[in-house]
């Protein structure tokens, strides 16, 4: 394996967050490298707790709406405030959860030499050696989508004879190990929580129940769904193999899960058995084959810059994890991926969707992984419909609403808490704008019709609905808030709910522009009164507004922020992940983000993961390069563990910290945009290069309109590049500096100052190379 593609480190994990996360998509483990000893905390990605969500009887709370919007019209910010609590429900989401620790004494852990463990990034696998007093010991691990387990294999003269049973130490009551006779193995069997309240909601009385009732006649529960895993331990020469398999009880969103654990049992027996009878050589191969499928198709190569080996380490881990974590029919990557090992786990470990949920996919287009991005898209779609019932009963509106967080159940109502982050209905349009980028990206007119279209008629719906007068002729989202921060006013006064924040102003914007032109390109007849409705809506939507200082405004107009440092960037959405604001098409707004960025980072923004990986992306948008540099080494240098996982600030955990994949998987997008961009009608090759990246290549970068772009820089200009077209008709290449023009290229106006824009007349498939001229050679 190439050590650009592996994470080595000289002790085993410290804490959770410092382990090494294999995954398949649906099971993961993250392994803690200790010799003789492997400990791994297990996952399944449908173990929840909790059930279907119940259908609330009953008037419900849309009646609060109007008073609600009148305090916000008058300004009365401390009644907007108590009126909006008055909106949310009184359920929160349920809680992901562990299957529980796999501990495996699989070798002599006496007189430990030479200790190395090591993630294989390329190959999917990861590996522990040390030296021991009988001998060379050495463990590797991967997680096998093709066959569905999970598979230790100690060797060396020091394991395989010391291998002994496994134990799984299970956080919820169960049965086991019971021993199966064929084929060898032990199975441990057990129940999720019936309820789990999230871990912030402090001195509740029963914070984790489990239920005792008895599966109905066709094996179901209401809650508390089962589980079940199979090992088993082979042994061979000086070695011996641990194979594991895993199954729940989940039927679907809206189906009582299954408890019956005689049924789950067998079905992981049997998942083992399949795998058991497939050569240990063909497990291993069939697993790095799937794996490097997915991993192979996009590549950043920074070896010829010293200085950057950390960062290119960073988009080869963000793009792994998320293969691990994302398969198509997977349930999508959560705040941990896959890997948790709490009953109450941070914030749920659930879909945070005003931002988070999100910011795990934005790099999968670009980056080709596109089908890993169906799980998200699924969520979507499915939010789109338990979303109506939300919709009708909060806000008496069309459409589906969901809020800022979601379930394996696909929970989408408000749920109790400080309406700073309880009051945030858009989660659906934001989500939308995935469906928005996989048809951008290439996918084709089926998933428009069948995915985006739905996704994006329940988002203009609810949206419309939301739209009020501002008393100026301006149409603005009410109630509205800007997520997890307050304005302050008065003395000492902090509120959120409002009117026209922007992020509500431009996700509006979005989705109403967007449900116009899908709706134009694939007629539906119940859709045209619907698109007039948006078309006319879209000719008097408020525009964000700029302040005093010339930043961009977070809220309707300008208000002191209670955390002027906040870690949320909300305000910037329309620079990205949003497309609208640009340096050549709105470069007041452009300025205006500048401007706005700034300021939050002089306050001290971006102190957690996820915080910086999006100040990367904005970075890369404004075009500036040592931002993009110094965002890259503070998350490196503060806010990554031992093994490079990304961190947030956790009181509640001895560490204070806590792992969150969303940092991770976001920075791959980042990095990527410092190299090439497609938003603004052109590729753009190299628009933010950092200082500490002379040389290097990039390949595989897919495009908006379906192209792919590989590009290689020495001395820090571009060297050469080549775009795929993905379809017939014009291409349009943006870069910096002097090349050899193209034969059939023609310069076209519409590029930043310091750049030109070349165009051809593509046709889908073909290569177009650019070169940059030797510096003697005459123009």
């Amino acid at each position: 394996m190439s050590d650009r593609y592996t994470i080595a480190l000289h002790a085993p994990a410290a804490e959770f967050e410092d382990g090494f996360p294999i995954g398949n998509g649906s099971l993961g483990a993250m392994l803690s490298g200790r010799p003789g000893v492997e400990s791994a905390d297990l996952n399944a990605d449908t173990l929840w707790s909790g059930g279907p969500l119940a259908v609330h009887s009953g008037p419900g709370k849309s009646a609060v709406l109007p008073e609600l919007r009148r305090a916000v019209a008058a300004g009365d910010h401390a009644r907007a405030e108590e009126l909006a609590r008055a909106l949310q429900g009184t359920d929160w989401t349920e809680s992901y959860q562990p299957l529980g620790r796999l501990e495996w004494r699989y070798g002599d852990h006496r007189a430990v030499a030479g200790y190395r463990r090591r993630l294989d990034l390329a190959g999917a696998e990861a590996v522990t050696e040390y030296v021991s007093a009988s001998g060379p010991v050495r463990l590797t691990a991967f997680a096998s989508a093709p066959d569905s387990v999970l598979v230790l294999t100690a060797t060396g003269p020091g394991a395989g004879p010391r291998a002994i049973a496994p134990r799984l130490h299970t956080p919820h009551p169960g049965i086991g190990p019971v021993r199966v006779a064929a084929p060898d193995c032990l199975v441990w069997t057990g129940r999720a929580p019936a309820h789990v309240v999230p871990s912030y909601v402090a001195d509740h009385e029963h914070p984790v129940v489990y239920a005792g009732d008895r599966p109905d006649a066709a094996g179901s529960v209401a809650a508390g769904m089962g589980f079940a895993v199979a090992a088993a331990v082979r042994r061979h020469g000086d070695g011996a193999r641990l194979l594991l398999a895993a199954v729940t009880g989940f039927r679907g969103p809206d189906r009582r899960p299954g408890a019956d654990l005689d049924a789950l049992a067998a079905a992981a027996v049997a998942r083992l058995a399949r795998a058991l009878a497939v050569p240990p050589e063909r497990l291993r191969a069939r697993h790095a084959e799937d794996h490097r499928r997915l991993f192979a198709r996009a590549d950043l190569d920074l070896s010829a810059s010293p200085g950057a080996a950390r960062a290119e380490r960073l988009f080869h881990l963000g793009r792994y994890l998320l293969i691990a974590s994302s398969r198509p029919g997977t349930q999508p990557a959560n705040l941990q991926g896959i890997w948790n090992a709490d009953v109450r786990p941070g914030w749920s470990s659930n879909w945070t969707t005003n931002i988070n949920a999100q910011m795990n996919y934005w790099a999968a287009e670009t980056t080709g992984l596109p089908e890993l991005h169906e799980p998200l898209l699924a969520l979507a779609r499915d939010l789109a419909v338990a979303g109506e019932r939300t919709a009708a009963r909060h806000y008496g509106a069309r459409g589906a609403a969901a809020h800022h967080n979601t379930d394996l159940w696909r929970f989408t109502a408000p749920v109790p808490g400080d309406p700073q982050w309880a009051n945030w209905p858009s989660a659906l349009a934001w989500l939308s704008a995935h469906a928005w980028d996989h048809l951008a990206f290439g996918a084709g007119r089926d998933f428009g019709r069948a995915v985006a279209l739905p996704i994006l008629r329940a988002a203009v719906r609810f949206t419309l609905d939301m739209l009020v007068d501002d008393g100026r002729g301006a149409l603005v989202v009410s109630p509205s808030t800007s997520p997890e921060h307050h304005f302050a006013f008065g003395t000492d006064g902090a509120a959120a709910t409002s009117w026209g924040c922007t992020l509500d102003q431009e996700l509006a914007r979005e989705v109403l522009t967007r449900f116009t032109a899908l709706s134009a390109r694939w007629p539906v007849p119940a859709d045209a009164a619907l698109a007039r409705e948006a078309a006319t809506a879209l000719a008097t939507l408020r525009a964000v507004g700029t302040g005093a200082d010339g930043a961009l405004l977070e809220w309707y107009d300008d208000r002191p922020p209670r955390e002027p440092g906040h870690r949320h960037l909300s305000h910037l959405y329309g620079l990205y992940p949003g497309t609208r604001i640009t340096e050549t098409g709105t470069p007041a707004d452009f300025a205006a983000a500048r401007t706005a960025l700034r300021t939050r980072l002089a306050s001290g923004s971006g102190h957690t993961g996820w915080s910086r990986a999006w100040i990367l992306c904005l970075a890369a948008r404004l075009r500036d390069a040592p931002l993009a540099e110094s965002t890259i080494a503070a998350l490196l240098d503060e806010l990554c563990s031992a093994s490079l996982l990304t961190l947030h600030p956790d009181a509640g955990r001895p560490s204070g910290r806590i792992f969150q994949v969303d940092g991770n998987l976001g920075v791959v997008a980042g990095l990527t945009e410092l190299l090439v961009q497609s938003h603004d009608g052109a590729v753009s090759l190299l628009p933010a290069l950092p200082p500490s990246w002379p040389s290097g290549s990039v390949r595989g970068i897919r495009c908006r309109g379906g192209h792919t772009a590989s590009v290689t820089w020495a001395d820090g200009a571009l060297l050469e590049a080549a775009v795929v077209a993905g379809a017939n008709g014009p291409l349009t290449v943006e870069l910096a500096g002097f090349t050899d023009t193209p034969a059939g290229a023609a310069e076209v106006g519409g590029a930043p100052a310091g750049r030109t824009r070349l165009c051809w007349p593509a046709r889908e498939g073909a290569e177009y190379r650019l070169r940059r001229r030797p510096v003697d050679q005459p123009m």
